[in-house]
């Protein structure tokens, strides 16, 4: 009996076994006959091949895909539409990547340790950096979107709700329905505002906050209620949760959780420089709010720094007021005037001696300043504020902004004030200048040429750079032994100093694949892989295996072989 033929879109992609389901698409593990290659193919959902919404999605995330090239993003190398199962269906083959979700992971209740959870949301935001770059904002970053391969290379998926940068218009609403994961939402997104770059960074947030306890930042029976604590609830400090949670890592993460955008990370590269600087067990940068100034229609708002929100005060509880002191009648009955009068005299006699105290010190003052009558001011702090915001503080007290001095700092954003001259509550003159010594940012340094190098010249070069060797392992390949293959970050990339770059190099043996039993493609691109070549093939009739398959190979598989 002859065996079953199976499904084939596109005249040469062979449907396999399902590899998983969404809400809109499946994926299916495929063969592309044309190229000998196993890929993955994901399909719109029969129910939904006639759903013009859906349909536009699905087309939407391949016209989105398919813009980008980046390792850490999944490839898509084709996309049409063709009939499966007697539905006409949308498809978009993509990179097929042996690996699991970071879903998958969580829910087998493994636990990360702290660094490698780091890597990973580093490896997110690497692929962020580029999207965004490229103008897409991803929109669904949540760990069911990204896959970690079997060599812990992180890659990014599922572009089905991005959306260009200028397509302002985009909100978290479309048609009234959700578009995003209530667990993962940014609060823009739950308000259905615009959403931008920095909507994916709270998403990363989200995720990270979840591999590192185990748990997301907020948790509630309904997806509503969820989104309403995205918007109005503070997320706990991981480390509340996990006391052993390396220094810095509560700064990164309720920065990236922020509900105001501005005061969340503005871009993916700044977030994984204090990623970078928490697993080299560097500070994190300083992270300052802006002062928001007060007029007359609006009350002045003040977010103190650590060491000030540290310290406690006392207030009367909300809709509470002060007591009130009961007033005591006069007493009418013999004796009584007297001894009010009395009272009377020594209270005007107290007022009288504070009066002449009060311009003692007036004339003393005054004497003190020069005569000047409040010419000197105490300078204002200024530290930890952007130019322009210290501008304006100086300039409300009297005083001038004066030279601006630049220096790097890998703890104080770029534009802001490290330090001052005078210090805040010097007494100076008004008009007086206030020096400052502004950050230049984090010192950095450019990652060097290193690909082609062999492993003890690329150290050279790292530390020539003022880089340092990160993650070095060996890998199966037909370069020679030692030669660097692939570098992270990637070359030319601009880092901050000191930073560790993770290479991987040519093993020199590699191991070569059993590929008995499978179809010459399969086995041509198992080999090929493997860095071995693949000599012309010979036929041989056999009534035991399928036409194509490979019955014998020179090299018996799990053999080492150096290159």
């Amino acid at each position: 009996m002859a065996s079953a033929v199976p499904p084939r879109l596109g005249d040469r992609y062979d449907i396999g076994d399902e590899l998983g389901r969404g809400g809109m698409a499946e994926v299916h593990k495929g063969h592309d006959e044309r190229l000998g290659r196993t890929v993955a193919v994901k399909m719109l959902r029969p129910d939904l091949v006639r759903d013009p919404t859906a349909q536009t999605r699905f087309r939407r995330e391949a016209h989105s895909s398919a813009s980008l090239n980046h390792p850490s993003v999944v490839a898509v190398y084709d996309t049409g539409e063709d009939e499966y199962l007697g539905n006409p269906v949308p498809y978009i083959v993509m990179e097929y990547v042996d690996g699991s979700t970071l879903r998958q992971l969580l829910g087998s209740g493994s636990r990360l340790m702290p660094d490698r959870a780091l890597e990973i949301v580093d490896g997110v935001l690497e692929a962020l950096a580029y999207s965004h770059a490229q103008g897409i904002v991803h929109r669904d970053i949540k760990p069911a979107n990204v896959m970690l391969t079997s060599d812990r290379q992180v890659k990014v998926m599922d572009f089905g709700i991005a959306r260009s940068l200028d397509d302002m218009a985009a909100t978290m609403t479309q048609t009234s329905a959700v578009v995003g994961t209530a667990q993962y939402l940014s609060p823009e997104q739950a308000r259905g505002e615009q959403v931008d770059t920095r909507s994916d960074l709270y998403s990363t947030g989200c995720l990270l906050y979840e591999l590192l306890t185990g748990r997301p930042p907020f948790q509630a029976d309904n997806p509503l209620s969820v989104a309403y604590q995205h918007v109005n609830d503070q997320p706990v400090p991981p480390s509340a949760l996990d006391r052993d949670l390396p220094r810095g890592i509560d700064d990164v993460v309720l920065r990236a959780l922020a509900k105001d955008r501005g005061r969340r990370y503005q871009t993916a590269d700044e977030m994984r420089r204090d990623i970078a600087a928490v697993r080299s067990g560097r500070n994190v940068s300083t992270f300052v709010p802006v002062p928001v100034p007060a007029t007359a229609s609006q009350a002045t708002e003040t977010i103190l720094p650590t060491s000030v929100l540290a310290g406690t005060a006392t207030y009367p509880a909300v809709g509470e007021r002060p007591a009130r002191r009961s007033a005591q009648p006069t007493r009418r009955d013999g004796g009584g005037g007297g001894r009010a009068g009395q009272t009377l005299g020594y209270l005007l006699l107290t007022l009288g001696v504070l009066a002449v105290f009060v311009i003692v010190g007036l004339i003393v003052k005054s004497a003190l300043s020069g005569g000047a009558g409040g010419n000197q001011v105490a300078a204002p702090q200024v530290k930890g504020l952007n130019v322009t915001q210290a501008r304006a503080v100086l300039k409300k007290e009297g005083l001038t902004l004066g030279q601006q001095t630049q220096k790097a700092d890998d703890n104080v954003p770029v534009g802001n004030i490290i330090d001052q001259d005078p210090v805040s509550g010097t007494s100076v003159a008004k008009g007086s200048p206030v020096a400052v010594t502004v950050s230049s940012g984090v010192d950095t340094t450019t990652v060097p040429t290193l690909i082609g190098l062999s492993l003890d010249e690329a150290k050279r070069a790292l530390d020539q750079a003022g880089l340092t060797l990160g993650d070095s392992r060996s890998v199966p390949s037909d370069q020679a032994q030692s030669q660097v293959l692939k570098v992270t970050p990637a070359e030319g990339e601009t880092v901050p100093r000191n930073s560790a770059v993770a290479i991987r190099w040519a093993s020199g043996n590699n191991k070569v694949p059993d590929v008995v039993g499978k179809d010459e493609g399969t086995a041509r691109n198992a080999l090929e892989q493997a860095g071995f070549t693949v000599d012309p093939s010979t036929t041989k009739e056999s009534a035991a295996k399928p036409p194509g398959s490979v019955l014998s190979q020179s090299t018996r598989g799990g053999q080492t072989i150096r290159l």
